[in-house]
């Protein structure tokens, strides 16, 4: 495993580091929390260190089984990523901006971007509970609020840092011109965005503020939801509550397929999966810090954590690279 600086903290992270969105259960199918668990302390286990989760992934849930699964180990060796301000139980008393009805057992919910002051405070005592730890390493806004002032949640965040019950503060899905806005009042440390081979666009503006600005990315998605992985193209049946059924219909399906085909012949001189030669080939972009990467066992855990072993070479790259450009 390799371990990078975030920025201009003092945090270590796991290149390949847990993203927990879909142990969560909700958008994703379902799921089995005892192999949700094992796949958790199964990465650990392998040099995965760094943790992402957050409230609404499967409503608290994921936060749960995080907490549960780092018990025995060392707390000050692992770093626990979070985030706040989507807000699915009306605690909002009708403020913020409606994002989405996820569902949950047939039923809607409201969900709602909410990132005031009072809100921050109380969902960072929520997570520390669900935790179960008494600081969080890195807590992130999860998706920008136009209902409140950025100035008035980064002066939360500061307030947390004041107090101990974060060490770092970042934030997710914001475009350049919110990070700058964010800088002014609160030196954040990273942007948690979405990046694939198949979604490059952070390449035209946010990498190079970033490589400027000494700003870490955190990369979420980059293997489009397992899409890159080329499971489904073989088994190709989701289950019917499972959001990829519609997330995967904005690409050309026939184009990644056929260059997931052109891909395969590397990763099997290689001896890695197309997953592995993916997470590699991410990990390797400018400015990129950290890799999320899902797993829903043990084994999947493993072979992401495994990911990191891969070397690529720059005629390899350049191969990859030019396929990309057929896509």
């Amino acid at each position: 495993m390799e371990y990078r600086k975030l920025g201009n903290t003092d945090l270590n992270l796991s290149v390949i580091t847990y993203g927990a969105f879909a142990i969560g259960g909700n958008m994703w199918g379902g799921n089995e929390q005892k192999d949700s668990i094992n796949s958790v302390r199964a990465s650990i286990d392998h040099g995965v260190t760094t943790l992402d989760t957050a409230p609404f992934y499967g409503f608290g849930l994921s936060e749960e089984m995080i907490g549960q699964a780092i018990k025995g180990y060392d707390r000050s060796k692992i770093q626990l990523l979070t985030k706040f301000g989507l807000v699915w139980d009306g605690s909002n008393k009708g403020h913020g901006e409606h994002f989405f009805d996820a569902e949950e057992a047939g039923k809607a919910i409201p969900v709602y971007k909410y990132t005031s002051k009072a809100n921050v405070i109380k969902e960072v005592e929520e997570s520390l509970t669900r935790l179960q730890t008494d600081y969080i390493d890195l807590l992130q806004v999860h998706w920008p609020d136009n209902s409140t002032p950025i100035a008035e949640t980064m002066e939360a965040l500061e307030i947390l840092i004041q107090q101990g019950k974060i060490r770092a503060a970042g934030v997710s899905n914001y475009s350049v011109d919110q990070v700058k806005e964010a800088r002014q009042t609160l030196d954040i440390v990273s942007n948690q965005v979405g990046y694939s081979m198949l979604n490059r666009t952070i390449e035209h503006d946010l990498v190079p503020y970033a490589l400027e600005n000494n700003l870490g990315i955190i990369v979420y998605s980059p293997m489009e939801r397992g899409l890159l992985t080329g499971k489904y193209f073989k088994e190709g049946q989701l289950k019917n509550n499972d959001h990829r059924n519609g997330y995967f219909q904005q690409f050309d399906l026939k184009k990644v397929e056929a260059f997931l085909a052109t891909l395969t012949p590397l990763a099997h001189d290689k001896g890695v999966s197309l997953a592995q030669l993916v997470l590699r080939w991410t990990s390797l972009q400018p400015a990129i810090s950290i890799v999320l990467a899902g797993s829903r066992n043990a084994e999947q855990a493993i072979i992401n954590a495994k990911s990191m072993d891969i070397s690529i070479f720059p005629d390899e790259m350049s191969f990859i690279n030019l396929a990309l450009a057929k896509i």
